[in-house]
């Protein structure tokens, strides 16, 4: 069962986990900004920003997000110490030596998808984020029966792509492909961090909270009452408050390297 963090033994649990290599790790839509119906209306709001520069003068500061790099470069006045985009396909090092085949295999799948979504319901579209695909269907008329449909087409592409569900949106993930969760094992053994917090908001951080490791602060951001996170908090604006704490409990002064 989760526990509420923000309570006087929450409060303490989180207190005697941080160490001054903490690794702060937040998903980005619904956990450092609200979820947006149109996902180019988001932006950064001003008291975040300035919480995240302050966390980021005491410990390592990254993002972990299914949208691309590239995407996140026009809306992140902030450069986090390590940006892992397309849920960890990209940022970590050496993700390069797959980008030409993660590529051709979206282009295959967009082409594949196009027509076949056009026809179902023209509220339907494809976001195409080069090493990943999200099908987002927020506004068809009847939810339920499209995501149905969805799955149903998605086991016909080649190759068969990974699906991992999200609010109102299927991600296609390429074989072999990180998620989230893969992505903090690997960025964690890359910094040599002794822990780490996450917190993230969706489906795709419960690949995170799934770990269940002890070296790992992990934090549910929303309702979630099957989620494998070990703390909740009730929404995005309650980021502000969290990293308030995370102000507090590490030293003045950043560990380098």
């Amino acid at each position: 069962m989760l526990k509420e963090l923000f309570t006087p033994s929450g409060r303490q649990d989180l207190k005697e986990f941080v160490r001054d290599d903490l690794l702060c790790l937040f998903d980005f839509d619904g956990t450092l900004v609200p979820l947006e119906a149109s996902p180019e209306k988001v932006h950064v709001p001003d008291i975040v920003l300035e919480r995240l520069h302050l966390l980021q003068s005491r410990a390592r500061v990254g993002i972990v997000t299914g949208r691309g790099i590239s995407d996140m470069g026009r809306m992140l006045v902030f450069e986090p110490d390590f940006l892992l985009g397309n849920h960890g396909i990209e940022g970590l090092p050496g993700w390069e030596t797959h980008a030409t085949t993660f590529e051709e295999i979206c282009e295959h799948w967009h082409a594949q998808l196009s027509t076949q979504l056009a026809a179902i319901d023209k509220q339907l579209w494809i976001e195409y984020k080069r090493y990943s695909l999200s099908v987002h269907y927020m506004h068809v008329t009847n939810p339920i029966d499209v995501a149905i449909l969805l799955r149903e087409i998605f086991a016909t592409l080649s190759p068969a792509p990974r699906v991992i569900a999200g609010k109102s949106v299927f991600n296609l993930l390429p074989p072999n492909a990180n998620d989230k969760g893969k992505a903090v094992i690997e960025l964690m053994s890359f910094t040599g961090a002794s822990c780490a917090l996450y917190a993230g908001d969706d489906v795709t951080d419960e690949y995170v909270f799934e770990l269940n490791r002890p070296d790992l602060f992990t934090i549910r951001v929303g309702a979630g009452a099957d989620s494998a996170a070990s703390y909740q908090i009730a929404d995005h604006e309650s980021i502000i408050p969290l990293m308030d704490l995370l102000i507090e409990y590490l030293p003045h002064q950043r560990k380098q390297g």
